[in-house]
Order: C-alpha cells, then structure tokens, then sequence
C-alpha cells in the first residue's frame, strides 16, 4: 500500500473496480451484504464501512435504510481523458499486445512486492475461476480482466491504472481471438498457474518473466507480429 494511502480508500477503490472494471454490479444492482463483501474483499466491516462512505461521498453508491447498498441508477464512469484518444483510435492488435509486453511483466513484478494479503488472495481466486471456466468452456472475458487489473492495481502504481484500458482491450481482443480461432488454452491455463505461484510464493523476479512467457505465448499462438 502507498504511504499515507488508507486501507479504507484501496477498499473503496476495490469495489469501484467491481462496478466500472469487471462490470461484477451494474447500475441499481444490490451489493452483498456486509458480512458477504467484508469477507470477500479480505478487510474489517468498520473498514468496509468507511470505504462505502466514500463511495456515497463520490456518488458511486447509495444506502438504502433497511434495504442495503445499491449501485446508483444514474452512475457512470468517467472516462480517462488521457487515454481516450487512444481508445478511440484504430489500435491494431499487435501495438496492443505490444503495449502490455512493455508493461505487464514489470506490473507483475512489482504487484508480487506490494500486493496487500487480500489483493494477493483475490487476484488467485480470479486466475482459479478463469481456470474453471475455460474447462467448462465459459466466456471468460470479463474474469481474464479482472485478473490482469488486479494485478496492476496491486501495484499500487497510479500510473499503472490509467494504462490499463488499453491493457484490457488487448485482453478482450485477445480471447475473442482464441475462441474466434478454436485455438488451445492449455498454454493461458499453465500461465495463469505459473503467475499465481510466483506470486504466492511473492517471488518478484520469477512473476516478472511468468508474465512475460504468458504475453509471448499469446502472441505466438495468436500469430501476432509487429512489422
């Protein structure tokens, strides 16, 4: 966690995640219970209290006396004035994938460093639900997000976070392309796997190259070339 970063304020920014990134709650959608998503997101009730605070204050959420926590109805999220640009643009496959080349092995490494217990533990239980479902042949698109957003928001790194809409462009192209294609997942499963472990293992260096074995495979399978 940054210094001076609350662990209230990573809570709010891990369910805001939910909301805007893993599309887990759209708008007008009930919350879980308290119990249900202090559990799940690995903090303290009074710390996910607070975190709800702040996201009424932002007008993400609002309490209903007797009824719970719901998403508001006239929510939504702002864009990155940043990066809208490039989202708009034409972006070709192999830029993307080049984008996160660059990127994402370094996000790994420094997630493995920085991730709170419970950012490690969500960011493991995402990769074994992508596990589950590519075996049950689900879509696994939002989930395949999720996990690689987690993982740069363990990095603890603004910056990290403002690139990750064209991370996860390239995600969701890239497992479009894998299904649209009938190609094999046995390599994004052993990746995943390999990720997960050095990351448990909070072995920095070797999460760094898993990551990258797991972009280069993609590639490969994918046929992806930079000219």
């Amino acid at each position: 966690m940054k210094s001076g970063q609350r662990l209230s304020d990573t809570t709010a920014d891990a369910i805001l995640s939910m909301i805007t990134i893993e599309k887990k709650y759209k708008p007008g959608d009930k919350l879980p219970n308290e119990n249900e998503l202090s559990e799940e997101l690995g903090v303290s009730r009074i710390t996910l209290r607070e975190a709800i605070r702040i996201l009424v204050a932002g007008n993400v959420v609002e309490v209903k006396r007797g009824k719970g926590t719901f998403v508001k109805k006239d929510f939504t999220e702002q864009p990155l004035t940043e990066l809208s640009p490039m989202l708009s643009a034409k972006v070709g496959v192999d830029d993307l994938f080049e984008m996160r080349l660059i990127f994402e092995p370094e996000a790994a490494y420094y997630a493995t460093i920085r991730a709170t217990d419970s950012e490690l533990n969500r960011i493991l239980a995402i990769g074994e639900k992508i596990e589950e479902m590519i075996r049950k042949g689900q879509d696994r698109t939002q989930e395949e997000m999720a996990f690689h957003r987690s993982i740069a928001k363990a990095t603890h790194n603004e910056f990290m976070n403002k690139l990750m809409p064209v991370i996860q462009e390239s995600v969701s192209k890239g497992v479009f392309l894998y299904e649209k294609e009938h190609l094999s997942v046995e390599d994004v499963i052993s990746d995943h796997r390999m990720i997960m472990e050095f990351m448990k293992k909070r072995n920095a260096e070797g999460s760094r190259n898993a990551m990258k074995i797991h972009i280069l495979h993609a590639t490969q399978a994918l046929d992806i070339k930079k000219q």
